[in-house]
């Protein structure tokens, strides 16, 4: 993923389409926006950093895990097993992007609240529960990702099945694809908008989610 950090206009769209798309559980977020008040009046003006998993390369979190339930698909997409997760936490500090939630819920829950539907991509076998005790972190929307996959353009609505924040931002500043091809979007952007940079460089993991500064 790319993001056009000056096109962002804070309005947390792809906030709240990440958590309705993935019904995600009290006070998880998978992609909050910083904000940063820069100068002073009357030179002031809001910055916006829209951050979520990097999605590394050579992620630390399936690193840390001493029960191997994170892991990377051949996509580079990097998912967390609820089922073999004991909640450690190993992953969240190893983390340097804080991108790893722990589900706490209440004592003596044994299933999250929220049930994944996705209900954009219809029978993409995304519905979930969440179990108390595990991690959770963004998927990239695996779910929409798969389904695009096989199925090309969502019924209805004419648009790739690309992640949730991707499809809601009003200003376009989130663009996703595959970077090894020459020909995407992804690709392309980045030769007519570049350089890119990645958050904590100096952790060198990697990180699949770029940043540019295309238009300020």
């Amino acid at each position: 993923m790319l993001i056009d950090t000056a096109r962002c206009i804070g309005c947390g769209a792809c906030t709240i389409a990440c958590k309705t798309e993935n019904s995600t559980p009290g006070d998880v977020w998978y992609a909050p926006v910083i904000e940063e008040e820069v100068g002073e009046y009357p030179d002031a003006r809001m910055d916006y950093l829209p951050v979520l998993c990097n999605h590394c390369e050579d992620a630390p979190c399936i690193k840390a895990c001493p029960t191997s339930a994170l892991s990377r698909r051949d996509d580079g997409i990097v998912l967390a097993d609820d089922d073999a997760c004991i909640g450690s936490r190993a992953c969240m500090n190893a983390c340097p992007y804080g991108a790893l939630h722990l589900f706490e819920g209440q004592q003596g829950e044994a299933l999250g609240q929220g049930a994944r539907t996705a209900p954009t991509v219809p029978d993409s076998g995304a519905a979930k529960k969440y179990t108390v005790g595990t991690i959770q972190k963004c998927t990239f929307c695996a779910h929409r990702i798969d389904f695009g996959l096989e199925h090309g353009l969502i019924p209805g609505l004419d648009i790739p099945a690309t992640p949730a924040c991707v499809v809601t931002c009003p200003a376009e500043c989130r663009i996703f694809g595959n970077i090894e091809d020459p020909e995407s979007n992804i690709s392309q952007y980045l030769r007519e908008r570049g350089p890119a940079t990645v958050l904590r460089p100096d952790a060198e993991t990697g990180a699949h989610v770029f940043y540019v500064d295309g238009t300020r």
